[in-house]
């Protein structure tokens, strides 16, 4: 009998119409037992799923974040509508490790209209993998208030993400095995550095300076960063004219 401090945790899940959301029919239809933490939001095509979508719902306190799909090369509405899925996956599973979100609380598959019985067992399994986790921030170690200020900053650089992807990360070659070597190479590590990590830590610096007038060595202790990358990032920003230093060593926020 389950106790009354039990965790369940609350699952979002985005669903194709025409495949998986048709599996998790079935599923209810045949009376396939999976964990009732599930709660679906209804899609035309899983590549509809932006990357907003999986920050926002975290930052409001969802504990995982589900996708369901055709099978690759069946999409429904463009042969690759399910590809672009599959890299905001890759692309937010990065995003989520660097601002300290655990990514195993993200989740893509691909389930058929027939495939009842394995949309059951992968919403079994996902959901034993969320609980195990608890709460969103207990396997982080991170109060959920930071998480989800991190989170929105991340939602914020969406726009800026999808314009660098569109002009220098794009994937070479459109099948699974393609995205996964790109995503996992060297190159995509330099350019998502480059590129991506650095506008998501000085976000995080204006996010902290803009709370408050801040002493420039409080934060790399405050923000879990290294002193040298806080500096280089500060340089960025006071040339930028986005912060500025007062009597001394206080930052403020210029805007």
């Amino acid at each position: 009998m389950a106790t009354a401090s039990e965790f369940k945790p609350t699952i979002v899940g985005f669903l194709c119409n025409w495949c998986c959301y048709g599996g998790a029919d079935l599923a209810g239809v045949s009376r396939f037992q999976y964990p009732p933490y599930l709660r679906v939001i209804r899609l035309m095509c899983s590549g509809r799923v932006d990357l907003s979508f999986i920050f926002r719902t975290l930052a409001k306190k969802a504990d995982g974040v589900f996708i369901g799909g055709c099978h690759l090369n069946d999409c429904h509405y463009n042969p690759e509508g399910n590809y672009d899925a599959l890299g905001n996956t890759l692309m937010a599973k990065r995003i989520l490790e660097k601002i300290g979100v655990n990514p195993e609380r993200l989740r893509l598959e691909w389930v058929s209209a027939g495939e009842g019985v394995r949309f059951a067992e992968v919403i079994t399994s996902f959901s034993a993998k969320v609980k195990s986790l608890g709460p969103l921030g207990s396997a982080e170690g991170i109060p959920v208030a930071e998480l989800s200020s991190r989170l929105q900053m991340a939602e914020e650089l969406v726009p800026y993400i999808k314009l660098v992807e569109r002009e220098r990360l794009r994937v070479p070659v459109r099948t699974e095995e393609g995205y996964k070597e790109f995503f996992g190479s060297e190159r995509f590590d330099r350019l998502f550095d480059e590129l991506i990590l650095d506008k998501l830590v000085m976000s995080r610096i204006m996010g902290f300076v803009r709370q408050q007038p801040v002493q420039a060595n409080e934060i790399s202790g405050r923000l879990d960063l290294q002193p040298s990358e806080v500096a280089r990032h500060l340089r960025q920003l006071t040339e930028r004219g986005l912060v500025k230093f007062e009597r001394g060593h206080t930052l403020v926020a210029a805007v």
